[in-house]
């Protein structure tokens, strides 16, 4: 997944000042049967109800869908193949002068049977698509279409769910379970598992004189998590080495029609973007992965019996929470995050390698939460941007329960009750009314009182970086155990490395990231 680079100076707005961004709040009055919703970053983001006039316009959303059918596979056409995500996006912002309109999102016929939305793209409106006290979840975790519950043997697992809906907070409650039972385990089997990687990618660089990331990260990252949560390696069970490739053809099945795979366009269009593959194609593959849960999660299926959990339904929740979630994220996040350190150069490198390396000096030579969160600004820094600027998960939805305005930085846009709204996180994460600088990645944005005030617009989360994930939002349930081990691979990086240097390219759900040069430490 690739992210936007949009300039928004070719679009009319208005002058909005810092202060009247971080005191944005939801704002309801009667006003036509609607309400007027500011998204709000507060930390209680709750409509407040209020008698004050709104200070912005009142508009209707502009834009349209197009004829049935033909409107839908113009928008589908033009997003993957005539002028590509990004463009499709900035393009329309252009047009309408507007970072709120109306289109038709992906894929549309015959997969989706509305793709109709309407779309937030910008810091102050986006935040709407995470209270669910306005918004509804349910069945929107793919967007304007819901793979066949034949993939999640049978279930709709909690990402699916409204937090409405019974099941939604035993499930979520029993995700909570696993990753506060196993916290002491991350830390030593992140530097076992990640540090047995660089030793593996130095061998490999000595002997062809480059070596990919990528495919070593995802073997990595599926025996930590398997290891940490479950203390099981894979490689010592019936899965073998064989989760990743599973897995990614499992991802394939649901999220083939938003994916582009390099075929001739009109083909890939046909087999991808037209139909769903059929699940009974994967079936197998997906039982190796439900029976290795089914056998490593011991104490954790206790637990969601306890919550009230069949054992069936936690296995496939398991699967999915660790499988397309995590494991997906971490093979999105972590290349990004290397290309996004290593195209900033040596500086960069001396700085982290310094900050580093004296926390963990400080701390006995062992590196330690409290050293992570005390003492490694910049390294926290890091991570923070390149989740800003590059989202693992760039898309959200939610259907509107109330008839409501939506209000952006500019004016307020007249939303009906059960209108689907959609959000392309890269554009609100790089707002020029909230960033300075919005396209460049900058390390250091987010150090210092001022630069931690920031963090309430980083949404990578399916929620503010300020706010938590509870059994009545759909926050990611796994968002502070991303973000620490997203610090741990730069502090495993940097304990070991001066410098590194690599190759960038492109993957169809993020990048492509060789390593060129590894500098071993020198102090």
């Amino acid at each position: 997944m690739t992210t936007a680079s949009i300039s928004f100076s070719s679009v009319p707005t208005a002058s909005i000042t810092s202060s009247q961004l971080s005191t944005a709040s939801l704002k309801s009055r009667s006003n036509r049967n609607c309400r007027i919703i500011t998204a709000s970053l507060s930390e209680k983001s709750q409509p407040i109800v209020t008698k004050s006039e709104s200070s912005v316009p009142i508009r209707k959303v502009p834009g349209d869908y197009g004829l049935p059918l033909i409107g839908p596979l113009r928008d589908r056409l033009a997003y993957f193949y005539f002028e590509g995500r990004d463009e499709f996006f900035k393009n329309r912002v252009r047009k309408y002068g507007s970072t709120v309109f109306r289109l038709n999102m992906p894929p549309g016929p015959f997969v989706a049977k509305d793709p109709r939305v309407i779309a937030l793209l910008d810091a102050a409106s986006f935040p709407v698509l995470f209270d669910t006290s306005l918004v509804e979840k349910r069945d929107l975790f793919t967007g304007t279409y819901m793979p066949s519950t034949d993939l999640t043997g049978g279930f709709r697992v909690c990402s699916y769910l409204d937090p409405s809906e019974p099941h939604h907070a035993p499930l979520k409650k029993f995700l909570f379970f696993l990753l506060a039972s196993r916290r002491q385990e991350i830390i030593p089997e992140f530097n076992r598992t990640f540090g047995s990687l660089f030793e593996n990618l130095e061998d490999e660089l000595a002997k062809k004189g480059k070596a990919d990331f990528g495919g070593p990260n995802d073997q990595a990252a599926f025996d930590f998590l398997s290891r940490a949560l479950f203390g099981q390696d894979p490689a010592e069970t019936k899965l073998e080495r064989d989760a990743p490739k599973l897995i990614r053809k499992w991802v394939l099945f649901q999220l083939g029609p938003l994916l582009t795979l390099g075929l001739p366009p009109y083909l890939e269009d046909l087999l991808l973007h037209s139909f769903m593959l059929p699940p009974a194609l994967v079936k197998s593959d997906y039982n190796r992965l439900a029976e290795f849960f089914k056998e490593s999660a011991g104490p954790v299926l206790d637990e969601a019996n306890r919550l009230g959990i069949s054992q069936d339904e936690a296995v496939h929740n398991l699967v999915f929470a660790i499988c397309f979630n995590t494991f997906g994220g971490l093979t999105i996040l972590f290349p990004n995050l290397v290309k996004l350190i290593g195209r900033a150069g040596a500086r960069l490198h001396g700085k982290l390698a310094q900050e580093i390396r004296s926390a963990v000096r400080d701390s006995g030579g062992v590196v330690t939460m409290r050293a992570i969160e005390e003492s490694m600004p910049l390294t926290k820094s890091v991570v923070y941007e390149t989740l800003r600027i590059e989202p693992p998960v760039p898309v959200q939805y939610g259907r509107a329960k109330h008839d409501m305005v939506v209000q952006s930085h500019d004016a307020g846009y007249q939303v009906k009750a059960g209108e689907m709204l959609f959000g392309y996180q890269p554009m609100a994460t790089k707002d020029p009314r909230v960033f300075d600088r919005a396209e460049e990645f900058v390390p250091d944005r987010f150090v210092g009182e001022e630069g931690e005030k920031l963090l309430k617009y980083v949404m990578w989360s399916n929620g503010p970086e300020t706010e938590s994930p509870t059994v009545d939002n759909k926050q990611c349930a796994g968002k502070d155990f991303v973000v620490l081990v997203a610090r741990l691979l730069v502090v495993e990086l940097f304990m070991r490395y001066d410098s590194f240097e690599i190759e960038v390219g492109t993957s169809p759900l993020g990048s492509s990231v060789k390593m060129t040069s590894l500098k071993k430490a020198t102090f």
